[in-house]
């Protein structure tokens, strides 16, 4: 009897641990922690239900030498029809008094920041999602260079539970 109670728990934390909602998730790293506004971060993805909602997120990983409180992106995610939706979109990376909002032991923190929202992908094929930063210094015109203190840039698709 206890064995078979053992068993039935054994089963039901496998099942509970394993996270099937994770559809993609992966990183690209930036050298020397540091992210040129050239350098456009592009993941593709295929073979993904057509009928199923889902989440994105960008991902960033950041240190201590992160100048700035906030992040602002340009981001296209290409279909595989041709159409191109292109956004910009402002994530806040740290409170007022300076305290990181990402997740983290240590100097990198890592901000799980939303994209899309309940997504349906609606064919099959090749998509693409491409990332670039926009920051600007206050009172400044010209965009930074060279954004200091990014270690990785991320996407992760899960599965919604709608």
């Amino acid at each position: 009897m206890l064995r078979s109670f053992l068993i039935l728990v054994a089963v039901f934390l496998t099942a509970v641990s394993c996270d099937n909602a994770i559809v993609k998730s992966e990183f690209q790293t930036l050298d020397d922690a540091s992210w040129n506004k050239n350098n456009v971060i592009t993941f593709n993805f295929s073979e993904i239900d057509t009928v199923q909602k889902h989440h994105m997120f960008i991902n960033i990983r950041n240190d201590q030498n992160y100048p700035y409180s906030n992040l602002f992106l340009i981001t296209e995610l290409g279909y595989p029809n041709g159409d191109v939706v292109k956004d910009t979109l402002e994530f806040n990376m740290a409170l007022p008094d300076g305290t990181w909002l990402g997740k983290g032991q240590g100097s990198i923190k890592e901000s799980k920041l939303w994209y899309r929202e309940n997504i349906v992908f609606p064919s099959s094929g090749v998509y693409t999602l491409e990332i670039t930063h926009a920051m600007r210094k206050n009172g400044s015109i010209p965009g930074v260079i060279d954004l200091e203190g990014v270690t990785d840039v991320g996407l992760e698709i899960v599965k919604s539970k709608e």
